[in-house]
């Protein structure tokens, strides 16, 4: 099929999607996820030959590490992955949900109910376990999807995807999850702005400012990751210690890892520890210009870099004001960190700093969709319009209204002859 042909199918598929029982979505999902451990043996096998790749290609300067980190499977990111899958299909059904009910006059009523997005584009780079996560979000939103999986990752893909594909017969099109094998198919995709109705790019910001240099279709992500942990005068420094090993090192090349520590000046001391800690942990430490003179650190490559590795940027900060401030001017509108045991700041952090997920005395690292209950996430969006931090299911729906008359005009109401109530009414779930 072209493209355009491609596009009309995936529309197609999302509109019996959305029609189809709910248990006939959820059944699928549960295939899904137990074939993911079934079949782990040829998933995994599969994987390594990409990860052995990948392996060849950083040796040759082809391939950054922190790309190559995404490649890689296991027996425990499957079972998460099909734990995550299962938790979707879980969840309460998410279409047809009333959102609000209003009676417009007597016998005029009007509901608001939740509906699929239509068509998805999402274009992954590495990251092999994104390729059933995304497809168990479309499913369960009955949104049709198009997935360029990386080709880094392109033999975990095909057997991931051949694992969705039987999963969704007999009753769901195969052409409702396609996989997209080459870069062109995705330049004449990203034309489609008449059939395409969201792209999602999960990449470098490379990637994610190429397409929306490239398309008119709306596009949902994150072009950084460039999170922040701030540790407060009032910040336990037992607990600082572990959040900040763990929001930089459990895993450097993910995009809700801490890329800058911003250290209140009064614990230029007190923080030397930490400070030991990071680098007995291999992270490499680079200074803001505060920083380079306190502790002789070499300088950062700017203040607003994401190195997606094991390094940082430290930073001193005068107080709160300052902290925040440097993060809004600096920052990539991602997740930050306060640590403090002063409840006043710590609610002037979490009231004040405009970013999609703002934490207090946790790690960053727990910005992601398992991680906040959703089962899994098509992305991290930094976008103020739509959808914004881990984009679940419900990120993935829009809504329609429906009107139930009886025989009703408009030109009654405009005459006066009728009056309008506007009355908000009780939700049901049969609206």
């Amino acid at each position: 099929m072209t493209p355009r042909q491609q596009a009309h199918a995936a529309r197609a598929a999302s509109r019996q999607l959305a029609r189809l029982p709910a248990a006939v979505r959820v059944a699928a999902l549960r295939r899904i996820a137990d074939a993911l451990l079934a079949r782990r043996d040829e998933i995994l096998a599969a994987n390594a030959r990409d990860v052995a790749d990948g392996d060849v290609a950083v040796q040759a300067g082809a391939m950054t590490p922190a790309l190559a980190a995404r490649l890689k499977l296991s027996d425990a990111k499957l079972t998460t992955l099909s734990a995550g899958i299962h938790a979707i299909a879980d969840a309460p059904e998410p279409l047809g949900r009333p959102l609000r009910r209003t009676e417009l006059a007597a016998g005029l009523e009007l509901t608001e109910t939740t509906w699929p997005l239509g068509v998805l584009l999402v274009i992954v780079e590495a990251r092999p376990d994104a390729v059933p996560q995304i497809a168990a979000l479309a499913l369960r939103s009955g949104n049709g999807l198009l997935l360029k999986g990386g080709r880094e990752a392109s033999r975990s893909n095909r057997v991931l995807h051949q694992i969705i594909a039987e999963a969704l017969a007999p009753q769901i099109p195969p052409t409702a999850i396609a996989l997209l094998e080459t870069r062109e198919a995705v330049a004449d995709l990203l034309e489609l702005d008449d059939v395409i109705d969201l792209v999602i790019p999960r990449g470098s910001s490379s990637l994610v400012r190429y397409i929306q240099e490239n398309t008119r279709i709306p596009v949902l992500g994150h072009a950084e990751g460039i999170c922040h942990v701030y540790l407060d005068e009032a910040a336990d420094l037992k607990k600082a210690s572990r959040i900040v090993i763990d929001a930089k090192t459990d895993y450097p090349a993910a995009c809700n890892a801490m890329e800058t520590l911003l250290v209140h000046v009064s614990l230029i001391d007190a923080v030397t520890p930490i400070l030991d800690a990071l680098n007995a942990s291999g992270v490499a430490l680079f200074g803001g210009p505060r920083a380079t003179t306190a502790w002789g650190m070499a300088p950062a490559p700017s203040l607003h870099h994401e190195y997606g590795d094991m390094a940082c940027t430290v930073e001193l900060v005068d107080d709160l004001h300052a902290a925040i401030a440097h993060i809004h001017q600096f920052g990539s509108g991602h997740t930050e960190s306060i640590v403090t045991e002063h409840e006043e700041t710590a609610r002037a952090f979490l009231g004040a700093v405009d970013s999609a997920c703002v934490f207090h005395n946790a790690s960053t690292r727990f910005a992601d969709g398992y991680r906040f209950g959703l089962g899994a996430e098509v992305g991290i969006s930094t976008a103020r319009i739509h959808a914004r931090g881990p984009v679940g299911v419900d990120g993935l729906l829009t809504s329609r209204w429906l009107l139930r008359g009886d025989g009703d005009i408009a030109a009654d109401f405009q005459s006066g002859a009728r009056q309008f109530t506007h009355r908000r009414r009780p939700l049901t779930t049969h609206d």
